[in-house]
């Protein structure tokens, strides 16, 4: 379909969409709460001015935890990950963050001799959603109303 065949989303469609949005939004922000749960850290608020959704494929979340720390949380169609607020000064950068160190943990387990076939595809899962923040990381549109 080209992009003068597209028709403009009915109201009923957008309303489909909002409610998928919120649908999808909801399930990441619970996988980052239980993410920081599992990893021993206790979320106490939502930052929600810094966190990001860039939906389906990932929101990036900022929370402060009950140990006084911020956390930066990214979840959605890709590995969920948390960093320390002090690894990333905004969004963007997390979201470079992530990248790079995914990218290291990939080459961590190939190193290693990864003969494990579970080991070799979560490397390769890894490489690919890390292509793919940078990518997001580059892509000036999506930080166009970012404040500078």
């Amino acid at each position: 379909m080209t992009q003068q065949e597209k028709k403009p989303l009915t109201a009923q469609e957008q309303a489909q969409v909002e409610q998928q949005n919120i649908l999808w939004q909801r399930e990441c922000f619970q996988n980052a709460q239980k993410h920081l749960a599992e990893k021993g850290i206790m979320p106490k608020t939502l930052i929600e001015k810094d966190s990001r959704f860039l939906a389906p494929f990932c929101a990036l979340w900022k929370f402060k935890a009950q140990n006084g720390k911020n956390y930066w949380v990214i979840t959605g169609r890709l590995p969920t990950d948390h960093a320390e607020v002090s690894a990333a000064k905004d969004a963007r950068d997390a979201i470079r963050y992530f990248s790079l160190q995914w990218q290291l943990k990939a080459d961590q387990i190939m190193q290693t001799g990864a003969s494990d076939k579970t080991k070799v595809d979560f490397a390769n899962l890894l490489i690919n959603r890390a292509h793919g923040l940078y990518e997001m990381h580059e892509n000036e549109q999506l930080w166009a109303n970012e404040p500078k």
